[in-house]
């Protein structure tokens, strides 16, 4: 998984519950299970959650079927959750938490922001989800926030699941529209998307815009993308796009 900066402090963003406003010091902390496949990932969350107020980390896991079995023995309230790890992915353990602790809130905490993941992690049962460039204290409040019973969205995912609602709540749709065609070398939509923009021209940056992620989203999705077409550099990406119908030739 591909690590954004996380920092220890920051003022709380618009759409990240106020959760950081309740005080901390007169209940008991809010217990908090940390699953990242990265060490280093976990470090650095470890030691910021260990100087957030009513913040307790209980145990860190280094994939789904580890987060699985320390909730069984910690009995955390909150898991910060990886959506990339090895062995079992963060919404298929996610799944597998609500079914077997149903109590226990599940936040995303993740590089990648794009529809499939955002929409995976809430539909597998996630009460949150947060981008790695969340501060200390957008940590924090959200932590707070799911563990009273409320959902926390990262406003950089918001519109992921506002767009979403609104494919769903369509009219239907001619039939011979409804499926999309299968895409390439196991390429997901929104691979093909990218994959579409590098073949306009547009640079990294620019997709990012285009598409409101990151461009660490963005660079994730091209090494993806390369990595199943065999694709060596962009001129070749651009050749497969045409050759695959994913973009149009100019002219």
């Amino acid at each position: 998984m591909n690590g954004a900066p996380l920092h220890s402090a920051g003022e709380r963003r618009p759409g990240v519950s106020a959760g950081d406003e309740r005080p901390g010091t007169d209940r008991e902390p809010v217990r908090v299970l940390l699953a990242d496949d990265q060490r280093l990932v976990r470090e650095s969350l470890g030691t910021l959650l260990g100087l957030l107020e009513g913040i307790e980390l209980v145990a860190s896991a280094s994939d789904g079927d580890e987060a699985l079995a320390l909730t069984d023995e910690h009995q955390p309230q909150v898991v910060l959750m990886d959506l990339r790890m090895p062995r079992m992915d963060g919404i298929e353990a996610t799944r597998r938490l609500r079914e077997r602790h149903p109590d226990v809130r599940v936040i995303s905490l993740t590089t990648y922001a794009d529809d499939e993941s955002v929409l995976g992690a809430l539909r597998a049962g996630a009460r949150g989800y947060l981008t790695k460039d969340a501060s200390g204290q957008d940590i924090r409040a959200a932590i707070l926030t799911v563990a009273a019973g409320d959902a926390a969205l990262d406003p950089a995912v918001q519109h992921h699941v506002v767009a979403a609602l609104g494919r769903e709540q369509a009219p239907d749709r001619d039939p011979s529209t409804a499926t999309p065609p299968q895409l390439p070398d196991e390429l997901t939509p929104r691979e093909a998307e990218v994959l579409a923009l590098i073949a306009e021209g547009l640079t990294n940056g620019e997709i990012a815009q285009r598409l409101v992620v990151s461009p660490t989203t963005v660079k994730s999705h091209v090494n993806h993308l390369f990595a199943k077409a065999g694709l060596r550099d962009r001129a070749q990406a651009v050749n497969y796009a045409y050759r695959t119908g994913i973009a149009t030739p100019p002219g």
